[in-house]
């Protein structure tokens, strides 16, 4: 194991995520709360922990990740990205498995900018002949 605690950032649309690993029990604590409080969704904790599935390394670690800007859903995905680099980082032989099942893309996603004379980004103003 490496002497410094892995660190990395993880990114899903405008959400940003901090995650540092640290040798543990497998607790998964987000901006000051468990996992599972913060997010309030099984399906996201769920998303987050199938980084340690794939990597086959269940609990030999903590999770403590700051996360801003987006939603739960893109802040849960951000989370699991910066694991899934964290993890790499530690153990360079987890890379092929994690790239494998697509833990290190990251989803680039983005909500279109609204363009001038349109309603929304592509939504023009309804015509009318006369």
């Amino acid at each position: 194991m490496a002497a410094t605690i892995p660190m990395a950032t993880g990114r899903r649309k405008t959400a940003v995520a901090r995650v540092r690993l640290m040798p543990g029990s497998g607790r998964i604590v987000v901006n000051g709360k468990e996992a599972k409080e913060y997010f309030g969704r099984d399906l996201l904790v769920q998303a987050i922990e199938e980084v340690f599935r794939v990597a086959g390394v269940e609990v030999r670690w903590d999770v403590v990740a700051n996360v801003r800007g987006g939603g739960i859903v893109a802040q849960a995905y951000a989370v699991r990205h910066g694991l899934a680099r964290a993890l790499q980082m530690e153990v360079p032989e987890l890379r092929a498995p994690l790239k494998k099942a697509g833990f290190l893309t990251r989803d680039p996603r983005m909500k279109e900018r609204r363009k001038y004379g349109l309603k929304k980004a592509r939504k023009a103003p309804q015509y009318s002949k006369r």
